[in-house]
């Protein structure tokens, strides 16, 4: 199984419950180059039906400088959670939003200068 980020192709490497691991071309034993993508069903009560959870995590090894080690990790961690019946086009409109918003100048800066008032 594949996966496709942006440009990226990545291949299944791992598999646990409600967990698989991917590999990118860039992955070697010193150099991270994964993506994981995590799901947990609803918990519903008599009252709410419960939120569906999912999670993407990605990992880059990059070159540092001016930093004290050579390399480091880029981590972007998504963390999702929706509630049992929400609309596909609710749930679209949503992740499109946030998706703009990451490709954003203003997300680029909030990343890179940790910037929080705009």
């Amino acid at each position: 199984m594949t996966l496709t980020v942006g440009t990226l192709t990545y291949t299944a490497d791992s598999f646990q419950k409600d967990q698989v691991g991917y590999i990118g071309a860039f992955k070697t034993v010193t150099e991270k180059d994964d993506v994981k993508l995590s799901r947990t069903a609803p918990k519903p009560t008599a009252t709410f039906s419960g939120l569906s959870r999912t999670s993407a995590k990605y990992t880059m090894t990059t070159n540092l400088t001016g930093a004290l080690t050579p390399t480091g990790d880029i981590i972007l961690d998504i963390q999702v959670a929706v509630p049992v019946g929400a609309l596909a086009t609710d749930i679209d409109s949503t992740l499109n939003e946030m998706g703009a918003f990451l490709a954003s100048a203003s997300f680029k800066s909030h990343v890179k200068s940790q910037k929080i008032s705009f």
